[in-house]
């Protein structure tokens, strides 16, 4: 709570309106990590699940991969983002929240495109696990252009090339 009280003690020093302020808490701490931490699972995920589903045709082993890397990959981003700084120095706010919202966010972002794989046959699988995908990425550019004034093309493009790579590498490998 003192932290607070000192953010906002300090933007009222700086003259920042506090309604302003507040707002920009909310991005630092919450929005940032967790678009950090969706981007991440949502595209380093995908290798690793692309890679198994192809290589195996195991719809099941693939489930298991991918709930493998997005537990792993959540845990880890929530260290992290809650360990990168104490939020004194730069005013993200306090890193346990930031930590187990860039962590949720991150899990969610990889459990996404692994649940299709539930189901038993490996081309409906991959069909519905790439669409999700498609949804995913859009879902993000939708929240960079909501909270971070990126135009949605621009924010769409950056993040349908960056996860259509990742991708083709997985399936890549996965057929290698």
């Amino acid at each position: 709570m003192a932290e607070q009280d000192q953010s906002v003690n300090d933007q009222a020093a700086s003259g920042e309106p506090t309604e302003l302020a507040g707002k920009h808490d909310f991005l630092r701490e919450m929005v940032q990590p967790g678009l950090a931490g969706l981007m991440d699972g949502s595209v380093s995920t995908l290798a690793p699940i692309f890679a198994a589903a192809y290589a195996t045709e195991d719809t099941n082993k693939a489930f298991l991969i991918g709930l493998a890397a997005s537990v792993g990959a959540g845990i880890s981003m929530a260290f992290a983002e809650g360990l990168s700084d104490d939020g004194k120095l730069t005013g993200r706010g306090r890193p346990l929240v930031r930590g187990v919202t860039c962590g949720v966010m991150t899990f969610l972002g990889g459990i996404g495109h692994t649940l299709p794989f539930l189901i038993p046959q490996f081309h409906t699988a991959m069909t519905v696990a790439i669409i999700v995908v498609v949804m995913e990425l859009i879902a993000i550019a939708w929240i960079r252009k909501r909270y971070m004034d990126t135009p949605f093309l621009r924010a769409a493009i950056q993040v349908i090339i960056g996860g259509t790579i990742v991708l083709f590498a997985g399936v890549l490998i996965g057929q290698g």
